[in-house]
């Protein structure tokens, strides 16, 4: 297998402007409701989406966006999505979190755990209609305790079927830190099923790249499934406008809007102990220090670890990164223009 870090950065630069334009109009108020972005976790989906054939299929999770949007699903459509557009992906009504692409094979749901569900319902159609047509299932490290998840296991295990499950592992369940309710390894807990699980470095294209070739290739080859465990990082929390991440990044502003029920709920006369009210105060600044451990200071990012190898063309790799973003424009701004009209119509009638 033959490394082209130009297509592989070229298709993770055009996830992360695409995502950066979806932040902007969440700030702007253009999209409602939460966001969560596939921000950091590119390297794990170009690894493995962009070794897809036609005819395998996808069972994403909340994080949906990068996936799609390298699997070549069209940005207007998806960009329409998220605004509510009735002419978007799914007629404006899946939101981020659901959606859905026939053409693709290729479904999201925002419930955790059930992309494990779907991946081994694509595997098992794939395995009477489409013969060496694999499924990925993306899902979180959270969801490794979900009873679906491993129910789907025991079953890609004991049908054997072709399926690629990859956890992606930010250390954080939403404001939880997930060793603190996890047990064990997951890479060990998944090898139990009686399946390979491997490791792979989640901001390093390459090594995810490789790793999954295999992968994929066992599950063509009607081998079974495999595991492949990738931490990563999320730059923006687990959803856009996460309160952990406001508090570290902005403490004096943010904290002086907790502060006051924080001190409030200490010298309540009912209630705990002020020892168990001060102990909560305590886990709620010590998880502050983690997001700003674990999310502020610097971490690998996955497309600088790339550019950082491409450099050496700087000639081409500015014509590169001008294309890709014109084309994030140009997608932006036709389905900007099309909800514009769509609210004009609205406020006319």
């Amino acid at each position: 297998m033959k490394t082209d870090l130009w297509y592989l950065y070229e298709h993770m630069l055009r996830s992360r402007l695409f995502e950066e334009s979806v932040t902007q109009a969440w700030y702007d108020g253009r999209i409602s409701g939460e966001m969560h972005l596939s921000t950091g976790e590119e390297a794990i989906v170009a690894g493995t989406v962009l070794q897809l054939q036609g005819g395998d299929a996808m069972a994403l999770d909340h994080r949906g966006t990068s996936p799609l949007v390298m699997r070549g699903v069209d940005l207007v459509l998806l960009f329409r999505e998220f605004l509510g557009h009735p002419e978007g992906l799914c007629a404006g009504k899946g939101g981020h979190m659901h959606l859905f692409s026939k053409e693709h094979l290729a479904a999201s749901s925002g419930i955790v755990g059930a992309s494990g569900p779907a991946a081994a319902g694509f595997a098992l159609a794939a395995r009477y209609l489409r013969p060496g047509n694999v499924a990925l299932a993306f899902f979180g490290e959270g969801a490794m305790n979900q009873g679906m998840m491993l129910e789907s296991m025991n079953l890609a295990v004991a049908w054997n079927l072709p399926v690629v499950f990859i956890c992606k592992d930010s250390k954080w369940a939403i404001t939880t830190v997930s060793a603190s309710v996890t047990g064990g390894s997951l890479v060990e807990r998944a090898r139990s099923f009686g399946m390979p699980a491997l490791e792979v470095d989640g901001a390093d294209v390459e090594n995810v790249q490789t790793v999954a070739h295999e992968a994929l290739a066992r599950a063509r080859n009607r081998k079974g499934p495999t595991f492949l465990y990738a931490p990563c990082v999320h730059p923006e929390g687990h959803l856009l406008g996460d309160p952990l991440l406001r508090i570290a990044r902005h403490p004096l502003k943010e904290m002086g809007k907790v502060a006051g029920p924080l001190l409030k709920s200490v010298t309540r006369a009912k209630g705990s102990s002020v020892t168990k009210r001060t102990g909560g105060i305590g886990a709620v600044t010590s998880l502050i220090g983690k997001t700003t451990k674990m999310n502020i200071l610097p971490q690998k990012d996955p497309l600088k670890v790339v550019r950082k190898n491409l450099q050496r063309e700087k000639s081409r790799l500015r014509k590169l990164e001008d294309k890709v973003s014109e084309e994030i424009r140009v997608a932006v701004t036709t389905a900007m223009l099309s909800s514009e009209t769509i609210e004009r119509k609205g406020d006319l009638s």
